[in-house]
């Protein structure tokens, strides 16, 4: 199964007699003090693609903020809820879009098939590729019969984590400043887990906010040293836009685990390592 599928793609099989479920996931990191948090349900109501559900990521998608991060994984049961109510049935394909760069999107994408939704997959180039025409104001679906069962992706912790850099290839989805600890807008402390390796998410796509060719992505992890057999985990801030990195990496053929907990949780321990600078130790 793929993992994206094109805006024109889209467009054919929701004209089609099995149409997906349709997943409107926008969200925005705010960093600067002060500033107004983006709002994505008013994004969704002032326009989305005909039958899409708007998603609240915060809400819907993460459980609260606390030691294990700002964006913990979800209860299982308050999310198979949430994605009920959206409409989300097993037997049911799923499509997921946000406004770009995939990050929440794929968090959504993530979540659904680590709770073992046999059909997910994310709209390439969020809602910008879409050239059709747009809805306001909210969808009423009906309920889905979706029964989340968590373990179908391989999640690590912050021991894991630390083990996986050492022993394999731990990526690190945030900026680079960030990765090297030149700016920090948001944990406690700048830097990285020793041993990652820095891995933009800007880098899985092209100028147009597609995903690179799975050749290219390939291209791109393998120079980072994912090897045939490789054990891959990737992280970022909150587990969020690591979750585009592993769709990406899902793309080039490279399964990954994901720590859900990441920096947030990380650097939220005084006594964990940090390292600083473009050396991953």
């Amino acid at each position: 199964m793929k993992a994206i599928i094109s805006a024109s793609e889209l467009a054919s099989d929701l004209a089609g007699p099995r149409p997906p479920t349709l997943l409107d996931v926008r969200w925005q990191l705010t960093t600067a003090a002060g500033s107004t948090p983006f709002d994505g349900r008013a994004a969704y109501a002032a326009g989305h693609i005909p039958g899409a559900v708007f998603v609240d990521l915060d809400a819907d998608l993460a459980d609260p903020p606390g030691p294990a991060g700002r964006h913990p994984l979800p209860d299982t049961d308050r999310f198979g809820t949430a994605m009920r109510a959206a409409g989300v049935s097993s037997d049911r394909p799923v499509v997921v879009y946000d406004g770009g760069p995939g990050w929440a999107a794929a968090r959504a994408w993530w979540l659904l098939r680590w709770t073992g939704h046999p059909d997910v997959r994310v709209l390439d180039g969020g809602l910008a590729a879409w050239e059709g025409p747009l809805a306001s104001g909210t969808e009423e679906p009906a309920p889905g019969d979706f029964r989340p069962v968590a373990g179908a992706l391989r999640v690590l912790d912050a021991d894991g984590a630390a083990e996986l850099a050492r022993t394999g290839v731990l990526l690190d989805a945030r900026a680079g400043e960030r990765y090297r600890g030149e700016v920090e807008p948001i944990d406690p402390v700048g830097g990285h887990i020793p041993g990652a390796v820095s891995a933009p998410t800007t880098e899985n796509l092209t100028e147009t906010g597609h995903f690179r060719p799975a050749a290219e992505l390939a291209e791109r992890f393998k120079a980072l040293g994912v090897t045939e057999g490789t054990e891959v985990g990737v992280y970022c801030g909150s587990g969020v836009s690591a979750a585009q990195e592993v769709l990406a990496l899902t793309l080039a053929g490279v399964p990954a685990a994901l720590y859900a907990g990441s920096w947030s949780e990380w650097s939220s321990n005084g006594s964990r390592p940090v390292a600083v600078g473009p050396d991953p130790q």
